[in-house]
This record gives C-alpha cells, structure tokens and sequence, in this order.
C-alpha cells in the first residue's frame, strides 16, 4: 500500500518526540572520530513545508512543533533545534526537516547513509534533498537486510513504517530480530504510534522479551480531533546511546506538564 504521505503529518506530536531523541542520539554518536552508517527504512521525502495545504489541512504541525517553539518546550541548545535552526535558514522558515536532513545535519563526509523509500514521488522528492546519500526505491526492510551488517559497522537504524498494512505489527518483530542478529552493535530505533485501541502492544510484548536491554519511550497525547486515533507514540531503541534515556525522561516530563 502506497497511500499514505506523511506532508499531512510533519512536524506533529508523533514527529516531536521521534526527532528529539533521533536528535539526540546522533549527537552523541557523532561527537567520536569514528565513521558510521546511518540507515532508514521509510524515509519518506526528507523535508515538508509547514505553509503547504496538506500540513495547513490537518492542522498537527499547530499542535505540535509549531507550539513546542513558541512555548519553548526544549532549549535553544536541543539537538533538534540546532538542526531545526540551522535547515530553516537554509530553506525557509516554514520548512519542518524529515529524518532523513536531521541526520544530514549532524553526519560528517566520512559516515555512509542509506536511505529507502518504495512511493514513487516521495522517492523522487527525497532524491531532490538527499542526493548525497544511498538510495533504494524498495521495501526498506529488504534494504535493511541486504545492507547489514553496514560498513562502517557502527552507526543506527530509524525503521518509521506508516502501519498502513496492519499486519505490520505482527511481522516487525521478526524482522527486528533479523537485523539486530546481523548488526548487533547497531543503534536500532522503531518508532510506532500509539492508537486508541491499543493495536501496538503485542509488538512491544513481543519486541521486549526478545531484547530485554531495550529502551521503551512512550509518550502519550489528546486526540488531535474527533475520531482522531492516535493518541501517544512509541520509540523502542536497541542499544541506546549514553544519555537516551535521560532525554526519553524528559520528553516525557514535558509532554505529562504540557499536555
């Protein structure tokens, strides 16, 4: 299914808390004079602008980002705000960074990038800004499995599906499993959303008795709108880099105050 397009959603709740610790964990990784890969299954089409009648339509970039910034929920100093700050200038002040330009923002001309995206015109889309990097037109978890373990061997892996096919949550596991077995020294980030009707946590169950070491975020938030089911988003991390933790916490703190 290649429906969905994220340009409705950017810059959302879901995408505050996906960036901040994806952010995070790429500053620290990069402050070591060491190369590494940097890999995503779904990248979509690196950047979204905020003014565009999709984000205007649905409004979650009002509830999210935008209201973040104007009550300064994380400090000028956060990693996703120098990289915010630093694409904005470059591209405009209602420009919102997809994953794939966060990333570019914080890797060095040495570390590799591996991007895949299967919608014909987000790929297209993301070849106009990511240029720079490895693309794949294909199945991002056949990407992933064809390119790990990655070289340099170090680095980490975003997998962002859309859940558009529901048995998503029952084959990611496997294919979390499958990867991790292949790259076990690999940073690997599974963001996921969080619906009314509680569809993720079999996943989880299932993720977290495999990989018990794992860091579990989950960040919870009021319906946008009616009948609006998303109402939190989850990052389940393996082999969280020094300091992931103390964000997820206090990520979490912001949204319990401001929410």
């Amino acid at each position: 299914m290649l429906s969905y397009q994220h340009a409705y959603h950017a810059g959302n709740l879901a995408d505050l808390h996906k960036h901040a610790l994806l952010a995070t964990a790429l500053d620290y990784l990069t402050r070591k004079d060491k190369p590494l890969s940097y890999l995503e299954t779904h990248a979509g089409r690196g950047l979204y602008r905020l003014d565009s009648p999709e984000a205007q339509r649905t409004g979650e970039a009002k509830a999210g980002i935008d209201r973040a910034l104007s009550e300064r929920w994380l400090p000028e100093t956060h990693p996703l705000m120098t990289a915010l700050t630093a694409i904005r200038a470059s591209r405009g002040p209602r420009a919102y960074p997809g994953s794939p330009l966060i990333a570019a923002h914080f890797l060095r001309p040495e570390d590799r990038t591996h991007l895949a995206e299967l919608h014909p015109a987000e790929h297209e889309a993301l070849r106009q800004v990511a240029g720079w990097a490895s693309l794949y037109r294909q199945d991002g978890f056949a990407m992933a499995q064809a390119v790990c373990p990655p070289t340099p061997r170090r680095g980490m892996l975003l997998i962002d599906p859309s859940y558009e096919v529901k048995t998503d949550y029952a084959t990611i596991p496997r294919h979390v499993g499958q990867i991790a077995r292949k790259w076990n020294v690999g940073v690997i980030a599974l963001w996921y959303p969080i619906l009314a009707d509680q569809r993720h946590r079999p996943m989880i169950r299932a993720l977290t008795a495999d990989h018990p070491g794992a860091l579990v975020s989950e960040l919870g938030f009021p319906a946008l709108r009616p009948g609006h089911g998303m109402i939190g988003s989850g990052m389940f991390v393996l082999n969280p880099p020094f300091g992931l933790e103390d964000e997820a916490a206090r990520l979490s703190a912001i949204f319990a105050a401001r929410l």
